[in-house]
């Protein structure tokens, strides 16, 4: 199974894109929300996942860890393949699904895309106690934190400013107020600004 592919982006379509990766071309399908963050010529790693049917061998690709679980959480449940897990991530965050969970949300979780209200309540059945990690979150605990920004863009900006020497706590309590974010770079300059270190 392929776990990541690393390439140059070919072609974006509303679905998919292709990936350069040495002179082959993958065709990925993606999310709007994976789309949002890739370019026609840019370099970028998507995590994969392999699909394979009696008539095709499809890869599904997300820019974050954090979408990649959810979307193997979802395709988890049955009655949800992993085109209507794709689309119920063009059309939502993890991190509002996530509430969506934790309120037991079944009205709000019917709106999205292939879901109806028996699916609706298994997925509450299902993913509440897995989510649990996401949002029930102790601020005090650092460890807790750390579960909670799996999110890749995170990671990374918590990675390069703890190598310009600040102290990951720090960071952490940075973040905590910072929920809207489009880029890791973006995440930086935020945490520069507050932290009054440039």
């Amino acid at each position: 199974m392929i776990g990541f592919l690393r390439g140059s982006v070919a072609h974006i379509a509303v679905d998919h894109c292709l990936l350069d990766v040495h002179d082959i071309g993958y065709r990925i399908f993606i999310s709007r929300q994976t789309g949002a963050h890739i370019a026609l010529g840019e370099e970028v790693l998507l995590y994969t996942h392999t699909h394979v049917r009696e008539d095709a061998i499809l890869l599904y690709g997300f820019f974050s860890q954090e979408e990649y679980d959810l979307f193997h959480h979802l395709i988890g449940i049955s009655g949800i393949g992993p085109k209507v897990a794709q689309s119920i991530l063009s059309e939502v965050t993890p991190h509002d699904f996530y509430r969506l969970i934790e309120r037991q949300d079944v009205k709000g979780i019917t709106k999205l895309p292939g879901i109806g209200k028996k699916t609706a309540e298994r997925i509450v059945l299902e993913l509440k106690d897995k989510f649990s990690a996401y949002t029930d979150i102790d601020t005090n605990n650092a460890d807790a934190v750390v579960r909670s920004t799996s999110d890749s863009m995170i990671a990374e900006a918590i990675e390069a400013l703890t190598n310009l020497g600040f102290q990951q706590n720090e960071i952490q309590n940075v973040f905590q107020r910072k929920t809207d974010y489009q880029s890791t770079e973006e995440l930086i300059r935020y945490a520069l600004s507050e932290l009054q270190r440039f």
